[in-house]
């Protein structure tokens, strides 16, 4: 007989669960007993911010594009006061989209993490034994070097998997494919940022603004695919907590 939560292992004798799912994870370094409560409002949120990143990451790549028609002309022998002023801009364009990102990363990530602490300890009532890492790891694990590569990949992924119904076992093809995305980001970002801080001439220059467009395309990419992994896993909690225990 199939375990009746997580439906992959055999149950216990006489039971309904496997040895995993019976079995609660103990709490992280002395923390409270996770308690239910809606990640709805924080759901909303952390979308609304992920939207604010890619309009962010939108205005970067028309500064891209503006940087890499200056130096088009440039490498080309193009002169004159006019392609001055347009150098000029572009490089304005550059620094204030950077900002731009900057500000709307650092405002997405307070309510994300805020958002994935919940759901984390939602799914810890939903499944308590399916959670492989213990729940500081939930804000740790993005912080930590090497390990930030994965730890929060597999959080949530435990999440994920507990917070859907127990009829509905959704792949995981969105999640990695989010996961995939922004670790190419990170290094797309800093190739980028380190070719263009090192640029030495128009042709140089040209090179690092294609490269820095193609990082903004792929953080734009991350970002999307994180609003879809937040509304799912929001929308799956809301689901699971309409049929168990009353929100808190």
């Amino acid at each position: 007989m199939t375990c009746a939560r997580c439906r992959r292992f055999a149950v216990v004798p006489g039971g309904t669960l496997c040895a995993q799912c019976a079995v609660p994870a103990p709490p992280f370094a002395g923390m409270p007993t996770a308690v239910l409560r809606s990640p709805v409002g924080l759901g909303r949120a952390t979308a609304a911010l992920l939207g604010l990143v890619i309009a962010a990451d939108l205005f970067a790549v028309v500064a891209d594009v503006v940087t890499m028609n200056v130096t088009d002309d440039l490498v080309g022998g193009a002169g004159g006061a006019d392609v001055v002023h347009r150098a000029d801009r572009a490089d304005t364009l550059y620094s204030a989209s950077g900002v731009a990102q900057v500000v709307a990363l650092l405002a997405t990530m307070v309510v994300y993490l805020c958002w994935l602490w919940r759901v984390r300890a939602n799914a810890e009532v939903f499944n308590a034994g399916g959670q492989s890492k213990a729940r500081g790891w939930t804000i740790a694990g993005w912080f930590v070097p090497v390990v930030n590569l994965w730890f929060p990949r597999r959080v949530t992924l435990d999440i994920w998997d507990s917070s859907a119904p127990w009829a509905e076992r959704p792949g995981h093809a969105l999640v990695n494919g989010w996961w995939t995305m922004w670790i190419l980001s990170l290094f797309a970002d800093r190739a980028a940022g380190t070719q263009y801080d090192h640029a030495d001439g128009a042709l140089e220059l040209r090179d690092a603004a294609r490269l820095m467009l193609a990082s903004d395309l792929v953080d734009l990419t991350a970002a999307a695919l994180a609003i879809l992994v937040v509304l799912k896993i929001t929308r799956m909690q809301h689901r699971r907590a309409l049929g168990g225990p009353a929100l808190g």
